[in-house]
């Protein structure tokens, strides 16, 4: 299972943490971020790592060199000026014919081989990992029609599936993706749905983190040690 780990952002919302260190490399416990996935990946039956990499590029080189430590391959994207999420992905060369695409900055006890597996078995152009959650509202929401209030619910709770930033592509929806401009994973998806390309999603209930705060850092920390 060849896998691309996005890493490149600059974490702006965990300034000033992040002039130091890159997002991917924040410790949990005594291990960065991006090292406890890439060992998740190993077990999951990854046999490379691509990772996609921008700011402070060279302390992601530095810290995880060519994979031997960890008994896989990893080579390095570097892009010189930020194309987003599904933007590196056209920089990447000697693609598997489907490939798992993670955030460096997030962690999650999903099964990385069992979603894998499910986008084989549906044949989808993309799969896209989904979480389901709720939303409280504070007011009343109203559902109207020509001017007439049909239904009234108090407060109501919304639940929804969020994406969590996890995929599974097949490299044929690339030419999809412009070269050397910013394009985001939901362009990809959006474009792809335009297309009536097959995409599909795999639910989840694992524990999951997208750390874009510090609060999310330490709530992270908390909860993902005692895994």
């Amino acid at each position: 299972m060849q896998t691309i780990m996005l890493a490149g952002g600059r974490g702006i919302r965990l300034d000033p943490f992040s002039r130091i260190l890159p997002k991917p490399l924040f410790p949990i416990g005594d291990k960065p971020i991006a090292e406890i996935l890439v060992e998740q990946l190993k077990l999951a039956g990854a046999h490379e790592i691509v990772m996609c990499l921008g700011y402070l590029a060279d302390l992601m080189k530095l810290y995880f060199q060519d994979g031997s430590y960890y008994g896989l391959s990893i080579r390095y994207s570097v892009e010189k000026d930020p194309l987003g999420t599904a933007g590196p992905l056209r920089m990447v060369d000697m693609l598997d014919d489907n490939f798992l695409v993670v955030n460096g900055d997030e962690l999650t006890t999903l099964d990385f081989g069992a979603l894998y597996k499910h986008h084989l078995a549906m044949k989808a152009d993309m799969t896209v990992s989904v979480h389901q959650k709720s939303i409280s509202s504070s007011f009343g929401v109203l559902e109207t029609k020509d001017g007439k209030i049909i239904s009234y619910s108090e407060k109501p709770t919304i639940d929804y599936w969020a994406s969590m930033g996890i995929y599974v592509i097949n490299k044929g929806v690339l030419p999809l993706i412009p070269e050397n401009q910013r394009f985001d994973m939901p362009d990809l998806v959006q474009r792809l749905l335009l297309e009536q390309a097959n995409v599909v999603s795999y639910e989840s209930q694992d524990l999951w983190f997208d750390i874009g705060t510090l609060a999310d850092l330490e709530k992270a920390k908390e909860q993902f040690e005692h895994c």
